[in-house]
């Protein structure tokens, strides 16, 4: 136990503001990287294939999410449980979480790998996907679904690492994945001429390298040794990592809702707007919107790393009884991620010709790149709110607000993301759709608002009650 005494020791007495940095950057670049197989796949379909190709992976983008949910709901959970293992020392029940984690992603991906592959047209109608980049996005989705296992472990078994204090480690395993996806995509889509099939290839080849890799680290971990016996499923064990994590499941479901919902008002309006009607520019709003998106995750993924980063700090301090340290830390971590929201604002805001010719726009029409424009303006103009919220939702779950988290959560996507999809476009057509983003985040702010200052005042005091 000598590297986790030494983890733990650092954890509780450095100061927060350089402590946040050191392990939040390994994060950051970790969630980044996990962004950018769905992006690379964008990148170089949309440069050298084209718009219906595009618009068949924008539709199959929110069901990758779902994997990515259980990967989150699974890996927040027990990293969050596991750092206040090692908080308080507890041996026996850092083996056990390690054990249950694996067992639970075997489950989930054999049910995920079943449903998605034998359901796979089905799910792109509820997603918005119309007849011709239907058969192209039912093609490239079952590919991704067939790697559901390796995905699920490697971003599960990501988190722990990563909840085990080891950042810089769970950063190379996941890198070396997704460096591996951005030299495949162009060989298989250009040189074998599979196409889109080809970037799906690619990232499940990139998922499984992720995945051998981080089952090499954890057979070879020094802090956790579990038994044969600890990978039986236990319900205190499980009940509390699905607990912490459920907020990160539910925010990706939710977000397919959300994104569902979105696409499908985008094919009802476009289909009356006077220029996307016609069949040549039918399928515009749904690919803009698409490459809007993956802008806009990317920015969440680095939110997320940073707040993921503060997890294992926060665990331990949790565990240690330090609250005035976690609400120092809470502070710093929410500075931060309004600056990022800043960055991402001028971005979208002033350079939005910029941004979407690195997905191809360059070769499509003026009325192609006007709406483009117009999506990363209005679309993302609340930046800085939502990544505060997201940041706000992160930090919950790792203080054990498990409740107030998904609540904070589902309201943003649920109540107020789909909700402002279905009801804003009826008065104001295909922009309404675009005005749900900035609405949603406004009101989810304001209930943020009111989290922050009582968790604050909960954070306020040297006692060693439980929040």
């Amino acid at each position: 136990m000598k590297q986790a005494l030494d983890t733990r020791t650092k954890l509780l007495t450095k100061s927060p503001w350089p402590l946040m940095i050191e392990l939040s950057i390994p994060a950051v670049l970790g969630m980044v990287v996990v962004g950018l197989y769905n992006m690379m796949d964008s990148i170089f379909v949309g440069q050298m294939v084209g718009d219906v190709q595009m618009g068949a992976i924008s539709v199959s983008y929110p069901l990758t999410l779902i994997n990515a949910g259980s990967a989150a709901m699974l890996g927040v959970g027990s990293a969050s449980v596991l750092s206040r293992a090692i908080g308080k020392k507890d041996e026996n029940t850092i083996k056990k979480i390690m054990g249950n984690l694996v067992a639970m992603v075997l489950l989930l991906s054999v049910i995920y790998t079943v449903v998605g592959m034998v359901f796979t047209r089905q799910l792109l109608s509820l997603t918005g996907a119309s007849d011709n980049i239907l058969n192209y996005a039912e093609k490239y989705l079952r590919i991704i679904f067939a790697g559901s296992l390796f995905v699920n472990f490697f971003q599960s078994a990501n988190m722990v690492i990563r909840g085990e204090g080891q950042l810089k480690k769970a950063m190379t395993i996941i890198a070396s994945g997704a460096i591996l996806n951005i030299i495949l995509d162009p060989i298989f889509i250009f040189c074998f001429k599979w196409g889109m099939m080809g970037a799906a290839v690619a990232t499940v080849i990139g998922q499984v390298v992720t995945a051998i890799l981080a089952v090499w680290y954890i057979v070879h971990m020094k802090t956790v040794k579990p038994s044969r016996k600890d990978f039986a499923l236990q319900w205190n064990i499980c009940g509390r990592m699905l607990l912490l994590g459920i907020t990160s499941f539910l925010s990706q479901i939710s977000l397919v809702a959300a994104m569902a919902a979105i696409n499908n008002m985008l094919r009802k309006y476009g289909a009356q707007d006077p220029i996307f009607k016609q069949e040549q520019y039918a399928q515009i709003p749904m690919a803009v919107v698409g490459i809007v998106m993956k802008f806009f995750q990317i920015v969440i993924s680095i939110v997320v790393g940073m707040a993921a980063g503060c997890i294992p700090i926060i665990g331990y301090n949790m565990g240690a009884e330090k609250k005035l340290r976690v609400k120092e830390l809470f502070t710093k971590l929410l500075v931060a991620e309004a600056l990022v929201g800043a960055v991402a604002l001028v971005l979208a805001e002033g350079f939005p010709h910029q941004l979407i010719a690195i997905f191809g726009a360059k070769n499509e029409s003026v009325y192609y790149t006007e709406f483009a424009i117009k999506a990363f303006r209005i679309y993302l103009c609340m930046m800085i709110l939502a990544c505060v919220n997201k940041a706000c939702f992160i930090f919950l779950q790792a203080v054990g607000k498990a409740l107030s988290s998904t609540m904070l959560s589902m309201f943003r996507e649920v109540v107020f993301g789909v909700g402002f999809a279905l009801l804003l476009p009826v008065f104001f057509g295909l922009d309404g759709v675009l005005y749900s983003m900035p609405v949603s985040d406004i009101l989810t702010f304001i209930i943020s608002a009111i989290i922050i200052v009582k968790t604050y005042k909960e954070l306020n005091t040297k006692g060693a009650q439980s929040i």
